[in-house]
């Protein structure tokens, strides 16, 4: 940045000095160095689906393993909730893009795990809405607590699906 910053001021164009600048967390050694990244970051953004995809090394195109590719793994949530520490730690924000954002079933999980922004695909947000204001964060810290405890993808799912299911039975 100080380098493209010196560049516009060569060339005498204006520009915004205080642009946030944010770092994207898509694999586990971004999620690892986190603490690290936001030294050099106003925010966090975790892209899940490639943050799943480099964590489980199951490429999610491939249709012989793909069905091992889910963010209910419990080394994915481990390595969202440390990102999440770290983001708090150091005063910064940290969203939630990809496919977990807009699944109903991983909005309470990532609410428990202290995120409150979510990239979702358009047709979601009506449901996840209405979903984030069927619960309460106390509920939702609760539910984080119980899956960060479980050791399996199974367990984890399953838990999540009932959880979500009580609050949006019609979704399910």
């Amino acid at each position: 940045m100080r380098d493209v910053m010196e560049d516009l001021d060569e060339d005498k164009i204006k520009y915004n000095p205080n642009v946030p600048v944010g770092i994207m967390i898509e694999t586990p050694s971004a999620a690892l160095t986190a603490s690290i990244l936001a030294n050099e970051s106003d925010f966090f953004s975790i892209g899940t689906n490639d943050l799943i995809q480099y964590t489980l090394a199951v490429d999610r195109g491939n249709e012989r393993v793909s069905t091992l590719y889910s963010g209910a793994d419990p080394a994915v949530i481990k390595l969202m909730r440390s990102v999440m520490h770290d983001a708090n730690k150091a005063k910064i924000n940290a969203s939630i893009c990809g496919e977990m954002a807009s699944d109903p079933e991983f909005i309470m999980l990532l609410l428990g795990l202290g995120y409150r922004t979510f990239s979702l695909a358009p047709p979601m947000i009506p449901e996840i809405k209405k979903l984030i204001r069927s619960v309460t964060i106390e509920s939702c810290n609760s539910i984080a607590r119980k899956v960060l405890m479980m050791n399996s993808e199974r367990e984890v799912i399953n838990y999540l699906r009932s959880a979500a299911m009580k609050v949006l039975p019609e979704v399910f």
